[in-house]
């Protein structure tokens, strides 16, 4: 499966649109361009997932019936590929059960055709915004993630402690070190995670997922 390219930021929003019916996609892409979106179109998942997508924020309007892979298909395929996406589900022969099942495995909208032009257009818009924050904590992660990359092995132990609420005299005695060097470390370690209070840098932490250590004794 081809991968989306390079990531620029303000590129304009791209919605995907796959549906095996061809008046449909034409119709579609006349509704969702005039709002100034733009519009890729496709009439089968397969055809879907071997374009070459831009990393721009956008979402899926998908058909549920679909030649090959179904529209669930591609929404499992997507989900270990691409579960950044948000998808709108269209179909033509919807009930409950099949739109509880789209829903509870991601899918943002499950509209029955014929279906309002404004409630797409609506979804489409909620999509988005939502893929834009998606986006953008990811960006923010892989920040955090390089400057925790960036603390030597030591630093990153200092960090443990101050995380865990240690003084710089009991993160000393847990790392056989001296109260001084610590004191080094530590500022190295706010100053390599920019961090600007011990309450950011947990907050941080926490978000790249590293739990403080128990500390000796305790238990």
């Amino acid at each position: 499966m081809s991968r989306p390219s390079a990531e620029h930021d303000g590129s304009a929003p791209v919605v995907s649109v796959v549906d095996d019916d061809a008046s449909i996609r034409d119709s579609l892409r006349r509704l969702i361009t005039s709002v100034g979106f733009k519009v890729e179109v496709f009439p089968s998942a397969r055809a879907f997932l071997g374009a070459r997508r831009v990393d721009a924020p956008g979402c899926l309007v998908l058909d549920v019936r679909l030649p090959g892979l179904s529209g669930f298909d591609l929404q499992r395929e997507l989900a270990t590929t691409d579960g950044e996406l948000p998808i709108i589900f269209l179909t033509g022969h919807g009930d409950i059960p099949m739109s509880v099942r789209a829903m509870k495995a991601g899918a943002v909208e499950f509209l029955t055709k014929p279906f309002r032009e404004q409630d797409l257009l609506d979804a489409i818009r909620h999509a988005i915004d939502r893929h834009r924050v998606v986006r953008a904590e990811r960006r923010e992660l892989v920040k955090l993630r390089h400057r925790y990359d960036s603390l030597t092995p030591r630093e990153r132990d200092v960090m443990a402690g101050v995380i865990a609420g240690l003084l710089n005299k009991q993160i000393a005695a847990e790392l056989g070190t001296s109260e001084v060097t610590v004191k080094e470390q530590r500022g190295h370690v706010m100053h390599k995670m920019q961090a600007g209070s011990v309450a950011e840098l947990v907050r941080t932490a926490a978000r790249l997922g590293i739990v403080p250590a128990a500390r000796r004794g305790d238990g």
